[in-house]
């Protein structure tokens, strides 16, 4: 679904935060982008290894080591914060400080946070703390239960005034929350708009219903698991785990005095199969880049750099490389972020906006880790080494279960 865009020139994005298992924060991430360099291991963290089994474990995935909290966030809220909403924090401290927001005005201040049942993990860790004892449960879980304790948090230490909302897209759900907030801000709803995509926070039992239906990939690299993240390879067997979290600051150009944006928002589009399996469709994918094209004004020709949605699905890569050739995007550079940083789910979205944006102000491309043997050689592939590479449009793209596909065109700004 398009629509027709009032001022192509007035929306820019002037901040970003970031936190993966590769590196919090712009500079990190960005060294390790660079470099290739990864986290993937068997997983540790409490409540991700089958009950009786800690703490061995058969899930490979990259966890964040420490994570860096802004001392002006209060120890008696980080006490009752889950994971996600420590990490959301983080993240978001980033993004807010680099574009300047406490200049903004408060009321003119929105924030779309990207992700639904984000808090599984501690979810079930808290029903086997208190199985045999329910009565004895925290009060507070009546708060981080649900979803919008992340926007709770994130409003009550940083003066958001306008809107705060979730947004549930599955594996879509970080791109479609940049997508809502382009929206606010070219409505007038809004100055500024952030969007972020939380940190999923899986237990076992997601890992498992995800291995079974074989979209997670096995234990074949287990021995070697800096080789079991494979986007778009031939050996590649499903998607490989990595927490993450992204923040994209978004506002109307001339609103207030912003610090230099990283890019303009120039065409935005969604789709929706009307299919609750996992399985990609090739007619929505084909819709999305054409629509944001198409709103953008711009040929596929035009496209200088893709950041795929790749997640190492053999039926997904499949789709999508068959999506890109069909629309002409065969001869535009093309990497796959979560070749490093593992699959965010509902964070991938918004963190692959960074990583494209990053790349944009950089002039260099990140390599594809393990891409030895490509499903189609013919593409323009950024394979196991970063590249210098000046361009000036891109296009990322984002899927989720449930038939949601979605894609947003970038104009670096000058």
């Amino acid at each position: 679904m398009t629509s027709p865009l009032p001022d192509r020139r007035d929306v820019v994005i002037t901040g970003l935060g970031v936190t993966t298992a590769v590196g919090q924060g712009k500079e990190d991430f960005t060294a390790a982008l660079f470099a290739g360099r990864h986290a993937f291991a068997p997983m540790r963290r409490p409540g991700r290894s089958l009950p009786g089994d800690e703490p061995a474990t058969s899930f490979l995935g990259a966890e964040i080591a420490e994570l860096a909290v802004p001392g002006t966030i209060p120890a008696r809220v980080l006490r009752t914060a889950s994971l996600s909403a420590r990490v959301a924090l983080a993240t978001l401290s980033e993004a807010w400080h680099e574009a300047v927001l406490d200049d903004a005005d408060p009321h003119r201040i929105g924030l779309v946070v990207g992700g639904s049942n984000v808090q599984q993990r501690e979810l079930t860790q808290a029903h086997a703390r208190h199985a045999d004892h329910p009565e004895f449960v925290r009060p507070t879980y009546g708060l981080t239960f649900m979803d919008s304790d992340l926007c709770g948090l994130c409003t009550e230490l940083f003066p958001v005034r306008g809107f705060a909302h979730t947004l549930g897209g599955a594996s879509a759900s970080g791109q479609l929350a940049v997508l809502q907030a382009v929206q606010a801000v070219r409505s007038g709803q809004v100055d500024v708009c952030i969007a972020l995509g939380a940190l999923m926070d899986l237990s076992y039992w997601e890992f498992l219903a995800f291995r079974s239906m074989g979209a997670m990939g096995s234990d074949h690299f287990a021995d070697d698991p800096g080789s079991a993240c494979r986007p778009f390879d031939r050996q590649r067997d499903g998607f490989v785990f990595g927490e993450a979290c992204g923040a994209v600051v978004v506002e109307r150009e001339g609103a207030r005095r912003h610090p230099e944006p990283y890019a303009r928002v120039i065409g935005t589009a969604t789709a929706v199969d009307g299919n609750r399996n996992p399985d990609p469709s090739l007619a929505g994918e084909i819709s999305v880049i054409e629509g944001a094209l198409a709103q953008a004004g711009l040929s596929a020709g035009d496209i200088e750099y893709v950041n795929p949605h790749g997640t190492g699905s053999v039926i997904g890569d499949d789709t999508e490389l068959r999506a890109l050739a069909e629309c002409g995007l065969g001869n535009a550079r093309i990497n796959a972020t979560k070749s490093i940083t593992g699959h965010g789910l509902t964070a991938a979205g918004a963190v692959e906006v960074v990583a494209t944006l990053l790349q944009m102000r950089e002039q260099r491309l990140h390599p594809t880790r393990n891409l030895v043997d490509p499903v189609n050689p013919s593409f323009g592939w950024v394979r196991q080494e970063s590249l210098p590479y000046a361009f000036e449009t891109a296009i990322s793209l984002s899927m989720g279960f449930g038939g949601l596909s979605s894609a947003i065109c970038l104009r670096k700004w000058r």
